[in-house]
């Protein structure tokens, strides 16, 4: 069989999520496991894969999604604490009163704090956080939901602790990873992740420019009461202001502690410095803008709640104490990633779980779960029990919190499970353990396996122009699976391989994969919906991704640039 017709084969389960979720418009709980099936069956009828291999494989796909789980579990349980607290909805009433120009209110909102919780939390919960937040300040709710859902986009490899990177390549590039690593091109598995990191952020530092500047211009035009789009680039001036703000401590933390801090500290930080900023008139313009008067809204800007149902935000603490665990977040998670500190290296040996030899193949094992480094125990889950005792949270909210977050774990977890055993159906097609004695006497050869194969029939398809297109296939993933980790998981050794078929830096290229997972995060289907849900705009989801689909092909083409610059400069050539 041709390596075209393996491609092909081996883009079914990829073409049967896609259509499921997005034509037929089932959600990722029954598509994700279907997927998984479709490639079950091309492993076992195609490649010839014994099943219990398949089955070997799928378990690995479990045990790795654990370290993802216990990581949004553990994020989405301070959040919890803290809405149960009354600390999340301090922590709002606290923005309301920073300035009455909705520009200025759309970059603190939407571009600052949404980046804060991407860093603490990711999984598509800034934009649902932030866009309800904007409605009670007056915005409409179609221009809340799409402003969020664009400008949650730079901040996301670094979503959740670094997630993304860490555990979505660290998963699906493993392999190579580690040859990486024997052949002495890199000291360590971490400093090749950490590697991919810092150069992410060469690739959306831009964009945290450009993309601030384009939207508040897109949103006056579309939704401001002059439909101009010099409304919105008249607040220039303050969005540098930010993205500086932002930029400068994201840069320094990628590059210095890894991919675990950027968003959520650059975001703590950014965010003080420009509501101190705001408050005193920093950059601000003169005048203040603002939609206009609610009843000239046309009808397509509201749903389903009403702008006099918007409820009163009120402090139940003190803002300091409202955003103690978050700052205790970050301090924690700074001081257990300094090399210099003990910490890392006592986290690192203690509370670790280990998977090897699953079902009999000794070539199928799986990292082990560092139960104490993983960020979603420590510090999120021992910072969400400290919530309780700081904020006097009565104990019956407190367990609801922990429900709560078990329920919304559970279609996140048979999601997840499915693509990442789909994931490692994938990476390991390229070994037959039923073949090997006779590849070993020479009398047969494995097939390519099913990345490799797409990967070798996209470089004869693309060829040279493939660093422009590399980002666009992350967003494909993160549209398909909801989340840029996937995303990573799904595409990682694929753009690994083209890269090494074309003669690019591999580098590079998963880290424009990277980039392209976060651009995603502004179609993504689940995303929409989630945001969608809390503005009143069920079924309305097909007008927002019509409305984000422009800034996601700019979004794309800065990237592409980013990617052919990287690679011409000579930037880690690997």
């Amino acid at each position: 069989m041709s390596v075209t017709m393996l491609a092909v084969i081996a883009l079914i389960p990829i073409l049967v999520a896609l259509v499921l979720m997005v034509w037929a418009r089932m959600g990722a709980v029954k598509a994700m496991p279907i997927a998984w099936a479709s490639c079950a069956l091309a492993g076992v009828l195609v490649w010839k894969l014994p099943a219990s291999y398949i089955a070997a494989l799928s378990l690995q796909g479990v045990s790795s999604a654990l370290s993802v789980l216990i990581v949004v579990f553990g994020a989405l349980l301070i959040l919890h604490t803290l809405q149960y607290s009354g600390g999340m909805e301090t922590i709002q009433y606290g923005m309301q009163g920073i300035s009455r120009d909705m520009r200025v209110q759309a970059i603190i909102i939407g571009y600052m704090f949404s980046a804060f919780i991407e860093g603490a939390a990711g999984w598509g919960t800034p934009a649902a956080l932030a866009a309800p937040l904007l409605m009670s300040l007056g915005f409409p709710p179609m221009a809340a939901a799409i402003l969020c859902l664009v400008l949650n986009s730079f901040p996301v490899p670094y979503g959740a602790a670094g997630t993304p990177i860490l555990t979505g390549f660290g998963t699906s590039i493993r392999g190579v990873i580690e040859a990486a690593v024997a052949e002495g091109s890199f000291q360590s598995a971490e400093q090749v992740l950490k590697t991919i990191g810092e150069t992410v952020t060469l690739m959306q530092v831009p964009m945290a420019f450009i993309l601030p500047i384009f939207m508040l211009g897109f949103i006056t035009r579309f939704f401001g009461p002059n439909r101009s789009w010099r409304d919105g680039f008249a607040a220039w001036k303050f969005c540098l202001f930010a993205a500086i703000s932002f930029s400068v401590p994201f840069m320094l933390l990628a590059w210095t502690l890894g991919p675990e801090p950027p968003s959520l500290v650059g975001g703590l930080v950014g965010l003080g410095i420009v509501m101190y900023g705001a408050k005193h008139g920093f950059c601000v313009p003169k005048d203040v803008w603002t939609f206009g008067d609610v009843s000239k809204w046309e009808n397509d800007w509201t749903g389903q709640i009403a702008y006099s149902e918007k409820g009163v935000l009120k402090p139940h603490m003190s803002q300091l104490m409202a955003w103690t665990p978050y700052i205790l977040i970050g301090a924690i998670l700074v001081l257990t990633r300094l090399d210099a500190l003990p910490f890392k290296t006592w986290m690192n040996r203690y509370g670790v779980l280990a998977f090897s030899n699953i079902l009999g193949y000794e070539m199928v094992s799986d990292n082990s779960i560092k139960l104490l480094y993983l960020p979603g125990t420590i510090p999120f889950m021992l910072i969400a029990v400290l919530t309780v005792v700081m904020h006097k949270v009565p104990g019956d909210k407190a367990a609801r919190a922990w429900k709560d977050t078990f329920v919304k774990m559970k279609a996140a977890a048979i999601s997840l499970i499915a693509s990442v055993a789909l994931v490692k159906i994938f990476q390991g097609s390229g070994f037959n353990p039923a073949l090997a004695e006779d590849v070993a006497a020479g009398t047969a050869e494995y097939l390519p396996s099913m990345p490799l194969a797409m990967a070798t029939a996209m470089t004869d398809l693309f060829g040279g122009i493939w660093p422009m297109c590399a980002s666009y296939v992350g967003g494909l993933g993160a549209f398909i699976t909801g989340s840029n980790t996937v995303s990573n998981m799904l595409f990682g050794m694929f753009q690994w391989g083209v890269a090494a078929q074309l003669g690019l830096s591999r580098i590079v290229i998963v880290s424009a994969q990277a980039a392209g997972g976060a651009m995603g995060n502004m179609i993504c289907v689940h995303n929409v919906v989630a945001v969608c849900a809390v503005v009143g705009l069920s079924n309305r989801e097909g007008d927002i991704i019509k409305k984000t689909f422009w800034p996601f092909l700019l979004y794309g083409a800065v990237v592409g640039a980013m990617t052919y610059f990287l690679i011409g400069v000579g930037f880690s050539a690997f």
